[in-house]
């Protein structure tokens, strides 16, 4: 139970994440015209280029009625997820944060064959 606990947190902190929560609230004074390479080389932010890919990526799958655009999308939010979570095996010096990293790339594998699944059995392209 305090895996799935661990898990329900980490999925809320994935959708409530910086990179995703600009798309609901007005841009805070100076951040307009910021420069994103910059944000991405910030050495205090290791996951910039992982959250930046999985949020432009998000943005870019529009195919199809919402049930393809939801399958979409949560493709490309798992991809981040193993994304992150391959900076964190690499990273991290915490064995618990390792462990979970590769569980989550473990389950998040899983999850996207499921959602292509669904693509192919609906006459849809894998992606």
């Amino acid at each position: 139970m305090k895996l799935n606990a661990t898990m329900a947190t980490l999925a809320t902190l994935a959708l409530t994440s910086p990179a995703l929560a600009h798309q609901h609230k007005p841009m805070k004074p100076g951040m307009a015209g910021m420069d994103h390479g910059m944000m991405m080389n910030d050495p205090s932010n290791p996951y910039a280029k992982s959250e930046m890919d999985m949020h432009m990526r998000m943005m870019a799958a529009k195919a199809g009625d919402v049930s393809e655009k939801w399958t979409r999308k949560m493709i490309e939010h798992h991809r981040g997820a193993i994304a992150m979570s391959r900076v964190a095996l690499a990273q991290a010096s915490d064995a618990d944060t390792k462990r979970m990293a590769q569980m989550t790339i473990d389950m998040q594998e899983k999850d996207i064959a499921e959602l292509q699944g669904w693509l192919r059995s609906h006459g849809k392209p894998a992606q």
